[in-house]
């Protein structure tokens, strides 16, 4: 249980850098005429410039309506995902059987676990389609027929990286947690069936 929970919130902590870092789609730089003077990113939220003498320059996105679908897709699906791990981080600490809330009853306690692990999965699943979408929209721009030069293309940024390994972490650790606890769970009901028949011949 402990070994998913920190894969889960390693996971969902990745999956906020993700969100948040700029670098979603990034100026290639394949082609012969390469251009380094600057590079340019581009993420959920902003846009940048960096130019080679270190100066980065962002910008907000002015309009959302104005966003191409994809883009908003992407934001709504990671807003779910953060939120979902949120909610996920809390449920699994109430429902671990190392934390001390909720012991009296430990087969709530372990189904509180598990729903947490549900949790985590379906973020870590909300973070690869948003990820995954959007890559598949630079991959189709990226290789469309078009008039513009290669070199001034997009290309994958480190955040869609970030985001995949985000979204695996997540998803493996939701699933340890829905393993585990129902084991545990039925182990105890065999123990408390087997235990039964000899308090019984005792109070013959």
């Amino acid at each position: 249980e402990l070994a998913g929970y920190l894969a889960a919130l390693g996971g969902w902590v990745a999956a906020v850098a993700a969100a948040v870092l700029p670098q979603w789609r990034q100026s290639s730089y394949a082609g012969d005429a390469i251009i380094t003077a600057v590079g340019l990113h581009e993420g959920l939220w902003m846009s940048c410039a960096a130019q080679s003498t270190g100066q980065v320059q962002c910008r907000l996105h002015d309009s959302l309506l104005s966003l191409d679908v994809h883009i908003q897709t992407s934001r709504a699906l990671m807003v779910i995902s953060l939120l979902l791990g949120f909610f996920g981080i809390i449920v699994s600490v109430v429902g671990m059987k190392c934390t001390k809330v909720g012991e009296e009853d430990p087969v709530t306690k372990s189904r509180i676990a598990v729903a947490g692990g549900v949790l985590f999965i379906l973020s870590g699943l909300c973070t690869l389609a948003a990820v995954s979408l959007y890559a598949a929209q630079v991959t189709y721009e990226f290789f469309r027929e078009s008039t513009v030069p290669i070199n001034a293309r997009y290309e994958f940024g480190s955040a869609l990286f970030v985001g995949w390994g985000a979204a695996s972490l997540t998803v493996l650790g939701g699933s340890l947690l829905c393993c585990s606890c129902p084991a545990k769970e039925r182990r105890g009901q065999q123990y408390y069936r087997q235990s039964q028949p000899s308090t019984a011949r005792e109070y013959v």
